[in-house]
Protein backbone atom coordinates (compact mmCIF):
# COMPACT_ATOMS: atom_id res chain seq x y z
CA UNK A 1 0.00 0.00 0.00
CA UNK A 2 1.86 3.03 -1.34
CA UNK A 3 0.71 6.35 0.15
CA UNK A 4 1.98 9.70 -1.12
CA UNK A 5 0.78 13.30 -0.70
CA UNK A 6 -0.53 14.93 -3.86
CA UNK A 7 1.48 17.97 -4.91
CA UNK A 8 -0.23 21.36 -4.84
CA UNK A 9 -2.08 22.13 -8.06
CA UNK A 10 -1.72 18.58 -9.45
CA UNK A 11 -4.94 16.94 -8.27
CA UNK A 12 -7.05 17.76 -11.35
CA UNK A 13 -4.40 16.40 -13.73
CA UNK A 14 -4.06 13.27 -11.59
CA UNK A 15 -7.79 12.63 -11.64
CA UNK A 16 -7.85 13.04 -15.41
CA UNK A 17 -4.98 10.56 -15.80
CA UNK A 18 -6.63 7.98 -13.52
CA UNK A 19 -9.86 8.27 -15.46
CA UNK A 20 -8.05 7.16 -18.65
CA UNK A 21 -7.28 3.85 -16.92
CA UNK A 22 -10.95 2.87 -16.61
CA UNK A 23 -13.24 0.92 -18.86
CA UNK A 24 -16.30 2.31 -17.04
CA UNK A 25 -17.39 3.81 -13.70
CA UNK A 26 -14.18 3.31 -11.75
CA UNK A 27 -13.60 -0.22 -13.13
CA UNK A 28 -10.10 -0.51 -14.53
CA UNK A 29 -9.38 -1.55 -18.09
CA UNK A 30 -7.02 -4.53 -17.50
CA UNK A 31 -4.98 -3.50 -20.55
CA UNK A 32 -4.93 0.25 -19.96
CA UNK A 33 -1.86 2.05 -21.28
CA UNK A 34 -0.80 3.54 -17.94
CA UNK A 35 -0.69 0.48 -15.66
CA UNK A 36 -1.97 -2.69 -17.38
CA UNK A 37 -2.99 -4.70 -14.33
CA UNK A 38 -4.00 -7.68 -16.45
CA UNK A 39 -0.38 -8.35 -17.37
CA UNK A 40 0.54 -9.11 -13.74
CA UNK A 41 -0.72 -12.59 -12.98
CA UNK A 42 -0.14 -12.30 -9.23
CA UNK A 43 -2.57 -9.40 -8.65
CA UNK A 44 -6.02 -10.36 -7.34
CA UNK A 45 -7.26 -6.82 -6.72
CA UNK A 46 -5.76 -3.37 -7.10
CA UNK A 47 -7.02 0.15 -6.63
CA UNK A 48 -5.93 3.77 -6.83
CA UNK A 49 -7.73 6.06 -4.40
CA UNK A 50 -7.46 9.76 -3.68
CA UNK A 51 -7.93 10.18 0.07
CA UNK A 52 -10.24 13.14 0.31
CA UNK A 53 -11.69 13.31 3.83
CA UNK A 54 -15.02 15.13 3.90
CA UNK A 55 -15.42 14.28 7.60
CA UNK A 56 -12.36 16.05 8.98
CA UNK A 57 -14.63 18.73 10.42
CA UNK A 58 -16.34 16.13 12.63
CA UNK A 59 -13.55 16.40 15.16
CA UNK A 60 -14.80 19.91 15.94
CA UNK A 61 -17.75 18.22 17.63
CA UNK A 62 -15.22 16.96 20.18
CA UNK A 63 -14.22 20.56 20.87
CA UNK A 64 -10.88 20.15 19.13
CA UNK A 65 -9.32 22.14 16.27
CA UNK A 66 -9.73 20.73 12.76
CA UNK A 67 -6.53 19.37 11.20
CA UNK A 68 -5.84 20.15 7.56
CA UNK A 69 -4.22 17.00 6.24
CA UNK A 70 -2.95 16.96 2.65
CA UNK A 71 -4.77 14.82 0.13
CA UNK A 72 -3.02 11.51 -0.42
CA UNK A 73 -2.88 9.16 -3.38
CA UNK A 74 -3.06 5.49 -2.37
CA UNK A 75 -2.05 2.58 -4.59
CA UNK A 76 -2.82 -0.83 -3.09
CA UNK A 77 -2.71 -4.40 -4.33
CA UNK A 78 -3.81 -7.76 -2.95
CA UNK A 79 -1.24 -10.06 -4.48
CA UNK A 80 0.37 -13.50 -4.38
CA UNK A 81 3.85 -13.67 -2.91
CA UNK A 82 5.99 -10.93 -1.35
CA UNK A 83 4.79 -7.40 -2.10
CA UNK A 84 8.30 -6.11 -2.83
CA UNK A 85 8.64 -8.68 -5.62
CA UNK A 86 5.43 -7.41 -7.22
CA UNK A 87 6.60 -3.80 -6.94
CA UNK A 88 9.92 -4.71 -8.56
CA UNK A 89 8.08 -6.48 -11.39
CA UNK A 90 5.76 -3.52 -11.92
CA UNK A 91 8.68 -1.09 -11.98
CA UNK A 92 10.44 -3.20 -14.59
CA UNK A 93 7.44 -3.71 -16.86
CA UNK A 94 5.29 -0.62 -16.20
CA UNK A 95 7.73 1.87 -14.73
CA UNK A 96 6.83 4.59 -17.18
CA UNK A 97 3.15 4.44 -16.22
CA UNK A 98 3.94 4.43 -12.50
CA UNK A 99 6.10 7.51 -13.03
CA UNK A 100 3.21 9.23 -14.79
CA UNK A 101 0.97 8.53 -11.82
CA UNK A 102 3.33 9.44 -8.99
CA UNK A 103 4.76 12.47 -10.78
CA UNK A 104 1.70 14.22 -9.33
CA UNK A 105 2.94 13.57 -5.78
CA UNK A 106 5.22 15.56 -3.50
CA UNK A 107 8.89 14.62 -3.48
CA UNK A 108 8.76 12.43 -6.57
CA UNK A 109 11.77 12.66 -8.89
CA UNK A 110 11.38 10.90 -12.24
CA UNK A 111 15.18 10.66 -12.48
CA UNK A 112 15.45 8.88 -9.14
CA UNK A 113 15.14 5.22 -8.25
CA UNK A 114 11.43 4.46 -8.67
CA UNK A 115 11.47 1.17 -6.72
CA UNK A 116 13.26 2.75 -3.77
CA UNK A 117 10.74 5.60 -3.72
CA UNK A 118 7.76 3.21 -3.83
CA UNK A 119 9.17 1.03 -1.06
CA UNK A 120 9.83 4.12 1.08
CA UNK A 121 6.14 5.08 0.75
CA UNK A 122 4.83 1.54 1.34
CA UNK A 123 2.78 1.80 4.55
CA UNK A 124 2.54 -1.24 6.86
CA UNK A 125 -0.90 -2.81 7.24
CA UNK A 126 -2.21 -3.03 10.81
CA UNK A 127 -4.68 -5.85 10.06
CA UNK A 128 -4.84 -7.87 6.87
CA UNK A 129 -7.61 -10.32 5.99
CA UNK A 130 -7.29 -12.88 3.19
CA UNK A 131 -10.33 -15.08 2.55
CA UNK A 132 -8.34 -18.18 1.59
CA UNK A 133 -4.62 -18.09 2.29
CA UNK A 134 -2.69 -19.84 -0.47
CA UNK A 135 -5.28 -19.54 -3.25
CA UNK A 136 -3.48 -17.84 -6.14
CA UNK A 137 -4.72 -15.93 -9.16
CA UNK A 138 -3.43 -18.71 -11.41
CA UNK A 139 -5.36 -21.32 -9.44
CA UNK A 140 -8.58 -19.29 -9.62
CA UNK A 141 -8.30 -18.84 -13.37
CA UNK A 142 -7.33 -22.44 -14.09
CA UNK A 143 -10.10 -23.89 -11.95
CA UNK A 144 -12.63 -21.55 -13.57
CA UNK A 145 -11.52 -22.73 -17.02
CA UNK A 146 -11.83 -26.33 -15.82
CA UNK A 147 -15.39 -25.78 -14.63
CA UNK A 148 -16.41 -24.15 -17.91
CA UNK A 149 -14.90 -26.99 -19.93
CA UNK A 150 -16.55 -29.73 -17.87
CA UNK A 151 -19.93 -28.01 -17.77
CA UNK A 152 -20.20 -28.42 -21.56
CA UNK A 153 -19.61 -32.17 -21.33
CA UNK A 154 -21.67 -33.30 -18.36
CA UNK A 155 -25.07 -34.80 -19.24
CA UNK A 156 -28.05 -32.84 -17.89
CA UNK A 157 -30.21 -35.86 -17.23
CA UNK A 158 -31.04 -36.04 -13.53
CA UNK A 159 -31.69 -39.80 -13.46
CA UNK A 160 -28.37 -41.57 -13.80
CA UNK A 161 -27.85 -45.09 -12.52
CA UNK A 162 -24.87 -45.85 -10.29
CA UNK A 163 -23.03 -47.41 -13.23
CA UNK A 164 -23.76 -44.39 -15.42
CA UNK A 165 -22.54 -41.98 -12.74
CA UNK A 166 -19.18 -43.75 -12.53
CA UNK A 167 -18.93 -44.00 -16.33
CA UNK A 168 -19.62 -40.28 -16.81
CA UNK A 169 -17.03 -39.39 -14.18
CA UNK A 170 -14.39 -41.59 -15.85
CA UNK A 171 -15.16 -40.00 -19.21
CA UNK A 172 -14.78 -36.51 -17.75
CA UNK A 173 -11.50 -37.43 -16.08
CA UNK A 174 -10.19 -38.81 -19.39
CA UNK A 175 -11.44 -35.71 -21.22
CA UNK A 176 -9.58 -33.36 -18.88
CA UNK A 177 -6.43 -35.47 -19.13
CA UNK A 178 -6.57 -35.20 -22.93
CA UNK A 179 -7.21 -31.45 -22.80
CA UNK A 180 -4.27 -30.91 -20.45
CA UNK A 181 -2.00 -33.03 -22.66
CA UNK A 182 -3.08 -30.98 -25.69
CA UNK A 183 -2.36 -27.73 -23.86
CA UNK A 184 -5.96 -26.53 -23.99
CA UNK A 185 -6.32 -26.72 -20.21
CA UNK A 186 -3.80 -26.10 -17.46
CA UNK A 187 -3.87 -27.51 -13.96
CA UNK A 188 -0.66 -26.25 -12.41
CA UNK A 189 0.48 -27.95 -9.23
CA UNK A 190 0.36 -25.62 -6.21
CA UNK A 191 3.66 -23.87 -5.62
CA UNK A 192 5.57 -24.88 -2.52
CA UNK A 193 5.12 -22.38 0.28
CA UNK A 194 8.54 -20.76 0.93
CA UNK A 195 10.23 -21.99 4.08
CA UNK A 196 10.83 -18.43 5.19
CA UNK A 197 7.11 -17.70 5.18
CA UNK A 198 6.30 -20.96 6.98
CA UNK A 199 8.85 -20.19 9.70
CA UNK A 200 7.58 -16.64 10.16
CA UNK A 201 4.00 -17.88 10.27
CA UNK A 202 4.85 -20.53 12.84
CA UNK A 203 6.67 -17.98 14.98
CA UNK A 204 3.65 -15.69 14.73
CA UNK A 205 1.31 -18.53 15.72
CA UNK A 206 3.41 -19.30 18.80
CA UNK A 207 4.69 -15.89 19.87
CA UNK A 208 1.41 -13.97 20.16
CA UNK A 209 -0.26 -16.46 22.56
CA UNK A 210 3.06 -16.71 24.43
CA UNK A 211 3.15 -12.94 24.88
CA UNK A 212 -0.43 -13.15 26.11
CA UNK A 213 0.47 -15.77 28.71
CA UNK A 214 3.57 -13.88 29.89
CA UNK A 215 1.70 -10.60 30.24
CA UNK A 216 -1.44 -12.18 31.74
CA UNK A 217 -0.67 -11.12 35.35
CA UNK A 218 -0.09 -7.52 34.23
CA UNK A 219 -3.23 -7.66 32.09
CA UNK A 220 -5.32 -8.83 35.05
CA UNK A 221 -3.95 -5.99 37.19
CA UNK A 222 -4.50 -3.32 34.52
CA UNK A 223 -7.85 -4.56 33.18
CA UNK A 224 -10.02 -2.77 35.78
CA UNK A 225 -8.23 0.51 35.06
CA UNK A 226 -8.65 0.00 31.29
CA UNK A 227 -12.36 -0.70 31.72
CA UNK A 228 -12.82 2.39 33.86
CA UNK A 229 -11.03 4.56 31.30
CA UNK A 230 -12.99 2.94 28.48
CA UNK A 231 -16.36 3.70 30.09
CA UNK A 232 -15.26 7.25 30.85
CA UNK A 233 -14.38 7.76 27.20
CA UNK A 234 -17.55 6.07 25.94
CA UNK A 235 -19.71 8.36 28.09
CA UNK A 236 -17.85 11.54 27.10
CA UNK A 237 -17.22 10.86 23.38
CA UNK A 238 -19.51 12.82 21.09
CA UNK A 239 -21.62 10.79 18.66
CA UNK A 240 -21.87 12.47 15.25
CA UNK A 241 -23.79 10.51 12.61
CA UNK A 242 -25.68 12.97 10.39
CA UNK A 243 -27.36 11.86 7.20
CA UNK A 244 -24.86 11.59 4.30
CA UNK A 245 -24.95 14.19 1.55
CA UNK A 246 -27.37 12.92 -1.17
CA UNK A 247 -25.09 14.01 -4.03
CA UNK A 248 -22.07 12.26 -2.53
CA UNK A 249 -24.18 9.15 -1.93
CA UNK A 250 -25.32 9.05 -5.55
CA UNK A 251 -21.71 9.45 -6.72
CA UNK A 252 -20.75 6.41 -4.65
CA UNK A 253 -23.68 4.36 -5.94
CA UNK A 254 -22.65 5.03 -9.54
CA UNK A 255 -19.48 3.03 -8.82
CA UNK A 256 -21.33 0.03 -7.38
CA UNK A 257 -22.90 -3.15 -8.77
CA UNK A 258 -21.10 -3.22 -12.10
CA UNK A 259 -19.71 -6.63 -11.05
CA UNK A 260 -20.67 -9.49 -8.75
CA UNK A 261 -17.95 -8.10 -6.49
CA UNK A 262 -17.81 -4.54 -5.15
CA UNK A 263 -15.12 -2.47 -3.48
CA UNK A 264 -15.29 -0.37 -0.34
CA UNK A 265 -12.79 2.27 0.76
CA UNK A 266 -13.24 4.34 3.91
CA UNK A 267 -11.28 7.06 5.68
CA UNK A 268 -11.72 8.66 9.08
CA UNK A 269 -10.05 10.22 12.09
CA UNK A 270 -9.10 8.25 15.18
CA UNK A 271 -10.51 9.69 18.38
CA UNK A 272 -7.94 11.95 20.06
CA UNK A 273 -5.80 10.84 22.97
CA UNK A 274 -3.26 8.14 23.67
CA UNK A 275 -5.79 5.82 25.29
CA UNK A 276 -7.89 5.42 22.14
CA UNK A 277 -4.83 5.15 19.91
CA UNK A 278 -3.18 2.48 22.05
CA UNK A 279 -6.37 0.49 22.56
CA UNK A 280 -7.11 0.53 18.82
CA UNK A 281 -3.54 -0.59 18.08
CA UNK A 282 -3.93 -3.54 20.47
CA UNK A 283 -7.32 -4.50 19.02
CA UNK A 284 -5.97 -4.46 15.47
CA UNK A 285 -2.88 -6.40 16.54
CA UNK A 286 -5.10 -9.15 17.95
CA UNK A 287 -7.41 -8.98 14.92
CA UNK A 288 -4.45 -9.42 12.57
CA UNK A 289 -3.42 -12.55 14.47
CA UNK A 290 -6.94 -13.96 14.21
CA UNK A 291 -7.12 -13.18 10.48
CA UNK A 292 -3.74 -14.78 9.88
CA UNK A 293 -4.08 -17.88 12.03
CA UNK A 294 -7.80 -18.58 12.35
CA UNK A 295 -9.97 -16.76 9.81
CA UNK A 296 -8.00 -17.87 6.77
CA UNK A 297 -10.26 -20.49 5.19
CA UNK A 298 -13.27 -18.66 3.82
CA UNK A 299 -14.78 -17.08 6.95
CA UNK A 300 -14.38 -13.77 8.76
CA UNK A 301 -16.53 -14.59 11.74
CA UNK A 302 -19.75 -15.75 10.07
CA UNK A 303 -19.21 -13.57 7.00
CA UNK A 304 -18.26 -15.50 3.85
CA UNK A 305 -18.42 -12.78 1.18
CA UNK A 306 -15.19 -10.82 1.72
CA UNK A 307 -12.23 -11.56 -0.57
CA UNK A 308 -9.70 -9.22 1.04
CA UNK A 309 -9.77 -6.47 3.67
CA UNK A 310 -7.23 -4.27 5.44
CA UNK A 311 -7.00 -1.68 8.20
CA UNK A 312 -4.13 0.80 7.86
CA UNK A 313 -2.98 3.71 10.02
CA UNK A 314 -1.83 6.89 8.27
CA UNK A 315 -0.76 10.35 9.41
CA UNK A 316 1.00 9.22 12.60
CA UNK A 317 -1.92 6.98 13.61
CA UNK A 318 -4.31 9.90 13.66
CA UNK A 319 -6.37 8.59 10.74
CA UNK A 320 -7.26 5.16 9.44
CA UNK A 321 -7.99 3.69 6.02
CA UNK A 322 -10.17 0.61 5.62
CA UNK A 323 -10.45 -1.16 2.26
CA UNK A 324 -12.23 -4.33 1.21
CA UNK A 325 -13.45 -6.27 -1.82
CA UNK A 326 -16.68 -8.19 -1.26
CA UNK A 327 -19.43 -10.06 -3.11
CA UNK A 328 -22.96 -8.72 -3.43
CA UNK A 329 -24.50 -5.31 -2.94
CA UNK A 330 -23.48 -2.65 -0.46
CA UNK A 331 -26.61 -2.85 1.69
CA UNK A 332 -26.31 -6.63 2.02
CA UNK A 333 -22.64 -6.19 2.94
CA UNK A 334 -23.51 -3.76 5.73
CA UNK A 335 -26.40 -5.92 6.95
CA UNK A 336 -24.05 -8.91 7.12
CA UNK A 337 -21.78 -6.99 9.47
CA UNK A 338 -24.64 -5.73 11.63
CA UNK A 339 -26.30 -9.13 11.98
CA UNK A 340 -23.21 -11.30 12.30
CA UNK A 341 -20.21 -9.38 13.66
CA UNK A 342 -21.48 -6.07 15.03
CA UNK A 343 -19.28 -6.63 18.09
CA UNK A 344 -16.23 -6.86 15.82
CA UNK A 345 -17.17 -3.64 14.05
CA UNK A 346 -17.46 -1.92 17.41
CA UNK A 347 -14.12 -3.27 18.66
CA UNK A 348 -12.27 -1.83 15.65
CA UNK A 349 -14.27 1.17 14.40
CA UNK A 350 -15.66 2.59 17.67
CA UNK A 351 -12.31 4.38 18.08
CA UNK A 352 -13.24 6.54 15.10
CA UNK A 353 -14.59 10.06 15.59
CA UNK A 354 -18.39 10.09 15.51
CA UNK A 355 -19.04 6.33 15.75
CA UNK A 356 -22.46 5.43 17.25
CA UNK A 357 -22.11 5.19 21.03
CA UNK A 358 -20.94 1.82 22.41
CA UNK A 359 -21.08 0.11 25.79
CA UNK A 360 -18.04 -1.82 27.01
CA UNK A 361 -16.42 -1.60 23.55
CA UNK A 362 -18.53 -4.27 21.83
CA UNK A 363 -22.17 -3.54 22.71
CA UNK A 364 -24.63 -1.20 20.90
CA UNK A 365 -22.69 0.88 18.32
CA UNK A 366 -23.18 -0.86 14.95
CA UNK A 367 -26.37 -2.46 16.29
CA UNK A 368 -27.95 0.98 15.91
CA UNK A 369 -28.52 0.38 12.23
CA UNK A 370 -29.49 3.82 10.95
CA UNK A 371 -26.70 5.68 12.76
CA UNK A 372 -24.17 3.06 11.70
CA UNK A 373 -25.17 3.22 8.04
CA UNK A 374 -25.05 7.01 8.08
CA UNK A 375 -21.57 6.85 9.61
CA UNK A 376 -20.10 4.36 7.16
CA UNK A 377 -21.57 6.06 4.09
CA UNK A 378 -20.19 9.44 5.19
CA UNK A 379 -16.72 7.91 5.55
CA UNK A 380 -17.01 5.91 2.33
CA UNK A 381 -14.76 7.41 -0.36
CA UNK A 382 -14.77 6.57 -4.09
CA UNK A 383 -11.97 4.53 -5.61
CA UNK A 384 -10.85 6.23 -8.79
CA UNK A 385 -9.51 2.97 -10.26
CA UNK A 386 -10.40 -0.58 -9.17
CA UNK A 387 -9.20 -3.82 -10.76
CA UNK A 388 -10.36 -7.41 -10.32
CA UNK A 389 -8.37 -10.24 -11.89
CA UNK A 390 -11.29 -12.66 -12.36
CA UNK A 391 -14.46 -10.74 -13.27
CA UNK A 392 -17.76 -12.55 -12.89
CA UNK A 393 -16.51 -14.91 -10.19
CA UNK A 394 -17.80 -14.69 -6.62
CA UNK A 395 -16.35 -16.58 -3.67
CA UNK A 396 -19.06 -19.22 -4.03
CA UNK A 397 -17.78 -19.82 -7.57
CA UNK A 398 -14.17 -20.04 -6.40
CA UNK A 399 -15.08 -22.55 -3.71
CA UNK A 400 -17.21 -24.65 -6.08
CA UNK A 401 -14.51 -24.69 -8.74
CA UNK A 402 -11.92 -25.82 -6.23
CA UNK A 403 -14.18 -28.68 -5.11
CA UNK A 404 -14.54 -29.69 -8.76
CA UNK A 405 -10.79 -29.89 -9.13
CA UNK A 406 -10.39 -31.80 -5.88
CA UNK A 407 -13.02 -34.31 -7.03
CA UNK A 408 -11.33 -34.68 -10.39
CA UNK A 409 -8.00 -35.49 -8.78
CA UNK A 410 -9.38 -38.11 -6.41
CA UNK A 411 -8.47 -41.69 -7.35
CA UNK A 412 -11.95 -43.03 -6.60
CA UNK A 413 -15.38 -41.93 -5.38
CA UNK A 414 -18.44 -43.69 -4.08
CA UNK A 415 -21.57 -43.48 -6.23
CA UNK A 416 -23.08 -40.82 -3.97
CA UNK A 417 -19.84 -38.78 -3.97
CA UNK A 418 -19.58 -39.02 -7.76
CA UNK A 419 -23.18 -37.86 -8.19
CA UNK A 420 -22.64 -34.92 -5.82
CA UNK A 421 -19.49 -34.02 -7.77
CA UNK A 422 -21.36 -34.09 -11.10
CA UNK A 423 -24.01 -31.76 -9.65
CA UNK A 424 -21.27 -29.18 -9.00
CA UNK A 425 -20.74 -28.94 -12.77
Amino acid sequence: MVVASIAAGREADLRALLETMNANAGMANPGNAVLPFGEFDRVHYARLVILEDETMGDIAAQGLPVCNYPKHLVFMCDCDGPSHELLADMVQRAGRGLCKIFAHCEGFDERGDLLTWLCAHDVPVATNYVNWVGRTVRQVREESALQRALSTKVPRSGNLSDAEVQRVRRELVDYVSAEVSAGRLSLTLPATTPWGWQIKNALNAISIPLIGVITLPLTIVLLPLVLILLRRHEKSDVEFCPRPDPAALQALKRLEDHEVTNQFSALGSVKPGLFRRWLLSIVLWVADYVCRQVANRGHLGRIQTIHFARWVFIDNRRRMVFASSYDGGHEAYMDDFINKVAWGLNATFSHGVGWPSTDWLIKRGARRELQFKYFQRRHHIPSQVWYKAYPGLALTDLNRNHKIREGLERAAMSNDEALAWLKLL
